[in-house]
């Protein structure tokens, strides 16, 4: 989403200006191009030639450059912008723009584009409660500007509140989201399960495995990135839940069928990445069992086959973790719970697999053609994957409403 895109980065005089600097570091990275429009205040706290030798492009500080590569240069920034984001966003420039206020580079730019626009506020926790600030904000989103953070934490006078600069992920999420709005998913509802179940023994103890959730919230973040509206139902994970995606967090298998059978009744597709525990104890033990016998025996009866009971009209695509005979193995999973498609890998690989951002698969289609990927990323391998879901979509749009 983010490739080849035209952005606008507008920075302005906040001490969170420096983060701004790894904003463009890493959009530039993912292939964009970024143009950096400074106010003079941020020019306080970074020079221009920051921005410069990170981009490898001109920033745009002065309204009247007569040096300027463009004739007229907010005009033609703004007009090529794929996207306008100001990060960090001061008070004093959300209350310029809510005003329509063009009294600089930044100012024009933001009048003059039909691009969308995000705003990243950084600021006092008391100049961000302030009703007027609010009130600018609420006359902002009413225009279409979309918001991320502040985030809550220690603020430059040294006190804990509400006006920090959102984290870097969040706001690149939050891009690359209202990037893809159009995207070939777009007006789609996809479903997705993601990380390992955990089926309790007692208080302090449960049956799980090796599943980090990496496959699966990389799922769910091309799936964002492509316009869908995404539901990722997750097992426990050490992973932060992803930017515009509705997460439901459980914990058993039981947990996550019923979650699913809710959250697939208005599904286009459902991605099962989720490793599911195939059994549980038949009853976990109230207290804490105690070190006291040399063996200690425990009755594990089945959990359901999610995908074997989650009926509907919709793509559906499993996931399989063999150690062996990964092919057929694949092929027979497909078969019996009626996918499809099928998405599988040797989990006795090193670089692939459990815990790594790396994965080798091989994708099986209903006539048995299968497809093997080299070793891609995880995000990679997910779009890889969507890439085959949009194939076996109908082509009308999906069940969701227009809004």
């Amino acid at each position: 989403m983010v490739r080849d895109k035209n952005i606008v980065l507008g920075v302005t005089g906040s001490i969170a200006v420096y983060k701004a600097v790894e904003v463009a570091s890493k959009l530039t990275q993912e292939g964009a191009k970024v143009d950096v429009v400074m106010t003079k205040a941020a020019q306080e706290f970074v020079t221009p030639l920051t921005f410069r030798a990170i981009t490898n492009r001109p920033v745009a500080t002065e309204m009247f450059d007569p040096v300027s590569e463009f004739s007229i240069e907010h005009v033609t920034l703004a007009a090529r912008a794929d996207l306008v984001v100001i990060a960090p966003a001061t008070a004093n420039v959300i209350a310029k723009l809510a005003g329509g206020i063009a009294d600089d580079m930044l100012g024009c730019t933001v009048l003059a584009t039909k691009a969308p626009i995000i705003v990243a506020p950084a600021m006092d926790a008391n100049m961000y409660q302030n009703q007027i600030t609010q009130q600018n904000i609420a006359r902002l989103k009413e225009r279409g500007f979309t918001f991320v953070g502040p985030g809550y934490g220690r603020l430059a006078t040294g006190e804990i509140g509400l006006g920090r600069l959102a984290d870097i992920e969040e706001i690149l999420g939050t891009i690359r989201q209202v990037l893809g709005r159009r995207g070939d998913l777009a007006k789609r509802r996809i479903v997705v399960s993601a990380g390992g179940t955990q089926e309790p023994m007692d208080p302090v103890r449960h049956i799980s495995n090796r599943s980090s959730g990496k496959m699966g919230y990389a799922i769910a973040e091309a799936a964002r990135d492509r316009g869908a509206s995404v539901v990722l139902v997750s097992g426990p994970t050490a992973l932060h839940p992803p930017v515009g995606v509705e997460v439901i967090q459980v914990q058993t298998a039981v947990q996550m069928r019923d979650a699913i059978v809710d959250a697939a009744k208005q599904a286009d597709a459902l991605l099962m990445a989720a490793a599911v525990s195939d059994y549980r104890p038949a009853a976990a033990a109230k207290s804490k069992i105690k070190k006291e016998r040399e063996t200690l025996s425990i009755e594990l009866v089945r959990n359901p086959d999610i995908l074997s009971e989650v009926r509907g009209d919709f793509v559906r695509v499993g996931f399989a973790a063999e150690s062996e005979n990964v092919v057929e193995n694949a092929k027979v999973k497909l078969k019996g719970k009626n996918l499809d498609l099928i998405v599988a890998n040797d989990i006795t690989a090193t670089d692939s697999g459990f815990g790594v951002d790396t994965n080798r698969v091989l994708i099986v289609d209903r006539q048995g053609k299968v497809k093997r990927l080299p070793l891609l990323s995880k995000l990679e391998v997910a779009h890889k994957v969507l890439d085959r879901v949009v194939e076996l979509l109908p082509k009308s749009r999906g069940r969701m409403k227009k809004t």
